[in-house]
């Protein structure tokens, strides 16, 4: 039966090499691009990751920028006084006229605001008191214009003002007669105020007078630092005093 041809066949089959079993690759999940980096398994983990990387970098910034402001306003601010009303006023202004003082008032709000120094502070009211010094009247100039009874006819204006005008109005005369044209004005008031009548002395045929009394002001024995007379000047002056309630 081995000569048989099943016999060869199968003798040739046992005779046959086995061949090594190959394993078949698997197939790929998909095409991965060669710039994406190891550490990221699709193009989406990287958008991820430089989306995350970008807001801590902004944090960051923001950081750093808050920092530069707040060291900038400490710098700026460093010289301020602890409150507005910590300022001092220089020495130029009264503090009795800066009391309700509307203009001090912004200004020194103004000045803490802008984190301005005491010298600042006064700094500023200085420019303002000396451009506005120009626009001031010079008192003893206006004065001499009034000639060398100067301070008498300063002085009757005064009393006459204080005598027939009210309180409320006395600012208004005072502004006035911050010019010689002002005291020469009240003067022609006062004049005026005699002639209706209004004097408690008009009916009086030895009264004293405004008038009289300044011809006697005319007088050397009154202006002259030579031929002054101390009973004369008195009597000009009691007269001033009796005529306007001084």
């Amino acid at each position: 039966m081995s000569e048989s041809l099943i016999g060869q066949g199968q003798e040739q089959q046992a005779e046959a090499p086995v061949e090594a079993a190959v394993e078949a690759p698997a197939a790929p999940t998909g095409d991965r691009p060669e710039w994406l980096p190891e550490k990221y398994k699709t193009p989406e983990d990287l958008a991820k990751g430089y989306k995350e990387l970008e807001s801590k970098i902004g944090t960051k910034e923001e950081d750093l920028r808050s920092k530069i402001i707040q060291e900038l306003e400490e710098k700026a601010f460093s010289e301020r006084p602890a409150d507005k009303g910590d300022y001092q006023l220089p020495e130029i202004i009264d503090e009795s006229m800066a009391v309700d003082n509307d203009l001090l008032s912004w200004w020194a709000d103004h000045a803490f605001e802008n984190g301005f120094s005491q010298a600042e502070f006064e700094q500023g009211i200085e420019m303002y008191a000396k451009a506005i010094q120009g626009t001031q009247p010079d008192m003893a100039e206006e004065a001499k214009k009034l000639g060398d009874n100067a301070n008498a006819r300063i002085q009757s204006a005064s009393a006459f003002a204080n005598k027939f005008f009210p309180e409320s109005a006395l600012p208004a005369i005072e502004r006035m007669c911050e010019t010689h044209e002002g005291i020469i004005a009240l003067e022609a008031i006062m004049e005026a105020v005699r002639d209706g009548g209004y004097s408690d002395e008009t009916s009086s045929p030895d009264r004293i007078s405004d008038s009289s009394l300044r011809e006697m002001m005319q007088d050397e024995r009154y202006w002259n630092p030579v031929r002054r007379d101390p009973a004369f000047i008195k009597k000009v002056e009691e007269g001033f005093a009796k005529l306007y309630g001084r």
